[in-house]
C-alpha cells in the first residue's frame, strides 16, 4: 500500500514538531563544553535550585527541571556542569554528592585539628590526611603552624591533601600581604607576628579584648617576664581523651618540660599555636597602651587587668571566687 503523500508530510512535520519541543524543553541550552561550577550555598532555605540552574544557563525549562527534581534533596556544595548537557544529565549530577564541599573553620584551630575536620567533610583516606599534615615540609618549617587561615572554603573533593593545604596558605598570604610591609617597618618577623597573634586569639574572649591582651603580652615580652599563658600549655597537651582539643590545665601540667611551656620558659613559643584571624594579626601591630601585666576573664567573659600581681590576686578574689 502506498502512503498518501500528504499524510506522510503531516507525519514528518509532526515528528519535527515533537523533536523540536523535546529539544526546546529538554535539550542543551548551549554548545559550550567548558566545565563550570554550579554552587548551592550552605544555607539552602531560600535558594531556588531550578530557578538558578535556568538563570545561569544550565537548563532551558524551570518547569521540566522542577518536575524532575521534585522531592530531591540537593546538598550544599559545588557541582561540575557543562551548558551542552541535556536536562536529565544536569539533574542527575545535582541529585548526587557535590564535587566541591563547603568547609568552615571557626576560631583559632591548630593544624591537626583543621586536618581532622577537613578529612571528615571530604571523606579523606589516611594518605590524603598525611599529605595535608606534611604539606608544610615543602614550604619550610615556618609554615608548620599558623598559616591555615580560618574562613569558609569550597573545596574540590578530588584534590590531594597538599593541594587543599595550599588553598589555606594561599588565602593566608592574601590576607597577610597588606600587613607584610607594616611588620617589616616595625622590625617584627612575620612568624613572630603570627606567634603573638595566635596567643591573642586563643586568650581573647571577644573582639574587644584583642588589643588589650596584645598590649599586656608586649609588656611582658619587653620586661623579660614569662608569658605564663595557659593556651600554650593547652597546645602542648594536644587532643584530650574525650576526642576534643584545647581545654583547661591544672597546676601539675604547668610543670611539664616543653618548649611551649611559657610558665617555665621566657619568650614566645617555638611556633604559633593555631591559625589566627586577621583581627588578631592587626592587634599585634596596634596594641592598647596599658601598664597592665596581668588579666583574667570573669564568668561573663569580661576582661579585668592589673598592673601588679597583688592587684591580680585581688581581681581573682573579686571575680572568680
Amino acid at each position: 500500500m502506498i502512503m498518501d503523500k500528504s499524510l506522510a508530510l503531516r507525519i514528518i512535520v509532526s515528528a519535527g514538531v515533537v523533536a523540536g519541543a523535546i529539544f526546546l524543553f529538554f535539550g542543551p541550552p548551549s554548545s559550550k563544553k567548558e566545565i563550570e561550577v554550579f554552587t548551592v550555598p550552605q544555607n539552602t532555605a531560600n535558594f531556588d535550585v531550578t530557578g538558578e540552574l535556568a538563570h545561569q544557563g544550565f537548563v532551558r525549562s524551570t518547569w521540566i527541571t522542577g518536575m524532575i527534581l521534585e522531592g530531591a534533596k540537593i546538598e550544599p556544595g559545588g557541582y561540575r556542569l557543562r551548558k551542552n548537557m541535556w536536562v536529565w544529565e544536569v539533574t542527575n549530577v545535582v541529585r548526587n554528592s557535590p564535587s566541591l564541599k563547603w568547609v568552615t573553620i571557626y576560631g583559632c584551630q591548630r593544624r591537626e585539628q583543621i586536618a581532622e575536620l577537613v578529612s571528615q567533610v571530604l571523606g579523606w583516606d589516611g594518605q590524603k590526611l598525611e599529605d595535608f599534615e606534611n604539606a608544610y615540609k615543602k614550604l619550610g618549617d615556618e609554615y608548620f603552624e599558623g598559616v591555615y587561615y580560618p574562613d569558609t572554603y569550597l573545596f574540590p573533593v578530588d584534590e590531594t591533601g597538599s593541594q587543599i593545604a595550599r588553598r589555606f596558605i594561599d588565602l593566608f598570604n592574601e590576607k597577610f600581604t597588606p600587613y607584610s610591609q607594616k611588620f617589616q617597618n616595625a622590625n617584627i618577623r612575620w612568624v613572630t607576628a603570627l606567634k603573638i597573634a595566635s596567643l591573642i586569639e586563643r586568650e581573647a574572649a571577644g573582639s574587644q579584648d584583642r588589643k588589650l591582651i596584645s598590649g599586656i603580652i608586649w609588656n611582658r615580652l619587653n620586661t623579660g617576664m614569662k608569658l605564663e599563658i595557659d593556651a600554650t600549655m593547652q597546645y602542648t597537651k594536644g587532643k584530650k581523651e574525650d576526642g576534643t582539643w584545647w581545654g583547661g590545665i591544672d597546676l601539675s601540667q604547668k610543670r611539664i618540660d616543653s618548649p611551649y611551656n611559657t610558665y617555665l620558659y621566657r619568650g614566645l613559643p617555638p611556633t604559633p599555636i593555631c591559625s589566627p584571624s586577621i583581627r588578631s594579626i592587626d592587634a599585634v601591630l596596634t596594641p592598647d597602651e596599658t601598664d597592665c601585666l596581668y588579666y583574667l576573664h570573669d564568668r561573663n567573659k569580661e576582661i579585668h587587668c592589673a598592673k601588679t600581681y597583688q592587684e591580680h590576686l585581688q581581681n581573682i578574689r573579686l571575680y572568680l571566687q
